[in-house]
């Protein structure tokens, strides 16, 4: 009878571990993150007089805004980059991090990222990947650029191998600054 007890608990342990091994095989999500643009002050310096613009200093007169305090709405852009644009940025090592990854952490993981813009040059983002696994990885990412939730330029970053445990910085390019944007999110596609 004792090895009966023996024989129906191992095959119940065998079940029960059949049921869960998915559970403890699933990856977690993939990481992702959005920002909004990083609060400045950009400026603008008009050709013919040489005076530079800023929110401080332009519509400072009493009475309804002029033609010229009205000439550009971010919200009326219609324009967009066409297509899908592929980088590779240079990703700089900067320190280690806790091999973590497993059912609840991803392989990778995006964060402390900033957008902003570089006064006549372009939007980027300034992020940060780790990679939280005992292997040497080479991500896929996707960041989208857009405009009051409208799209206004995707690209796909391929981002060289990044160590075991390694923490990287990186810039992603976005659209020149005569385009505006509000917010940008870049999300893990691979692995």
């Amino acid at each position: 009878m004792r090895q009966y007890r023996v024989g129906v608990f191992s095959i119940a342990a065998c079940l029960v571990g059949l049921t869960m091994a998915p559970a403890a095989h699933a990856q977690a999500s993939r990481s992702k993150i959005d920002m909004p643009a990083t609060p400045g002050v950009p400026e603008f310096r008009d050709p013919k007089t040489g005076q530079i613009w800023t929110p401080l200093n332009v519509g400072r007169q009493s009475g309804p805004p002029t033609p010229e305090d009205l000439a550009f709405d971010p919200l009326g852009q219609a324009v967009y980059v066409q297509g899908i644009v592929t980088q590779r940025p240079r990703a700089v090592p900067l320190s280690s991090v806790p091999i973590t990854a497993g059912p609840t952490v991803p392989i990778v993981n995006l964060g402390d990222a900033t957008l902003r813009a570089v006064p006549g040059k372009r939007w980027e983002v300034v992020l940060y990947l780790d990679n939280n696994s005992a292997n040497t990885v080479a991500p896929l990412l996707n960041c989208r650029f857009t405009n009051s939730g409208r799209l206004v330029e995707q690209t796909h970053v391929l981002v060289p191998t990044v160590g075991p445990g390694i923490r990287v910085g990186m810039i992603v390019y976005g659209p020149k600054v005569e385009l505006f944007v509000d917010r940008a999110t870049c999300e893990v596609k691979s692995p």
